[in-house]
């Protein structure tokens, strides 16, 4: 299993960007999958997550309304259009999945992931 961020970069505050999650090894249409940050000097973040079948979008309260999380199966990849961006949405950025094994262990608040990616940086500054 193996998670490759990227899309990340400088931007404005209000401006946009979209990162991309490639994954392989697995079927992202067989898994939940969520994204995670971590600014400089604090603890991981939940932002989002979507359902295998993509039917489902879930957001934290930070992000709702501003981030849209999607994927394409026949692509393998997961995505996360990032808009409205605000200096405190600077952070990196990672993919992460649970799959029950193998892997190591990421506790954001409640949730548990085995697998997540190197993560791609977000830098919102004017």
């Amino acid at each position: 299993v193996q998670l490759q961020e990227s899309g990340g970069g400088l931007v404005q505050p209000g401006g946009s960007l979209r990162l991309s999650c490639a994954a392989s090894g697995f079927s992202v249409s067989s898994y939940t999958m969520s994204w995670v940050r971590q600014a400089p000097g604090k603890e991981f973040e939940w932002v989002g997550a979507i359902t295998a079948s993509g039917g489902n979008t879930w957001y934290s309260d930070a992000v709702k309304g501003r981030f849209t999380i999607s994927k394409d199966n026949a692509k393998n990849t997961l995505y996360m259009q990032l808009n409205s961006l605000q200096t405190d949405d600077t952070a990196m950025y990672y993919c992460a999945l649970r799959t029950g094994t193998g892997g190591g262990l990421l506790r954001v608040g409640g949730y548990e992931y085995n697998y997540w990616g190197q993560g791609t940086q977000v830098t919102v500054s004017s």
